[in-house]
């Protein structure tokens, strides 16, 4: 039997170089990036990954031009829109990990339609990671236990384990995966990779189809996972 992730993460990177190397503008990387998040949720679903976390907008992205901006802020949108069927039909539930309040209103609604509208899915939990970042997460998980302890609602007993559920994602992290070449993990899921499997792919994120999603699971299927210990094999 296949050794799955059960909880996968993605950095959907190289849209903007993707749409550069075609002289098209960098909106239209983002809308074929947009369209492969379909693909890819619907190959991990079948192939039996339970959770899949989608790095779509990060704390830094608001520092990329206003028009740029504008136009992410209308992709969940325009996903949903396209899509939201499918996800119905093959039990896919949609969560998000973020701050969601700091987008436009109408942004917020269209998530939180498309949360509520699968919210009874028993299949994958497909999870955009949305004005999300780690430090960010992190800080606001320590300010929530602070404020519990000094409201005496609990005692500064804290465990490494317990921390998790201060924070938007509260599974370990079995892979991550990075497309367009690029070797670092810029601020996403800092606490959740402590030991995750990473794989770093030179395809594009709008290139990135279910043949290399298959891939990066086949080479994580022989990846030997000994979180500090040893194994038969050492």
């Amino acid at each position: 039997m296949a050794k799955i992730p059960q909880t996968m993460a993605i950095i959907m990177d190289g849209n903007g170089r993707w749409a550069k190397a075609r002289n098209l503008p960098r909106t239209m990387g983002h809308k074929k990036g947009a369209d492969r998040v379909r693909d890819v949720a619907l190959e991990a679903n079948r192939k039996g990954v339970q959770k899949l976390i989608l790095y779509a907008f990060s704390t830094e992205n608001w520092k990329r031009p206003e028009d740029e901006v504008s136009y992410l802020c209308k992709l969940p949108g325009m996903f949903f829109n396209k899509f939201i069927q499918e996800l119905m039909d093959n039990n896919i539930r949609v969560t998000f990990a973020g701050e969601l309040e700091k987008f436009p209103e109408s942004t917020q609604e269209v998530i939180m339609k498309a949360i509520n509208q699968t919210s009874t899915n028993t299949g994958m939990e497909l999870c955009l990671a949305i004005n999300y970042g780690g430090q960010r997460e992190i800080q606001l998980g320590i300010q929530k236990y602070a404020a519990q302890v000094a409201a005496g609602l609990r005692k500064n007993d804290l465990s490494i384990d317990e921390f998790s559920r201060y924070l938007f994602v509260p599974e370990s992290i079995d892979l991550m995966i990075r497309t367009s070449g690029e070797t670092r993990i810029s601020n996403f899921l800092l606490w959740q990779l402590a030991y995750a499997e990473m794989i770093f792919t030179p395809t594009a994120w709008p290139d990135f189809d279910e043949a290399a999603l298959d891939e990066c699971l086949q080479e994580y299927e022989h990846r030997h996972r000994r979180y500090g210990g040893l194994d038969d094999e050492d």
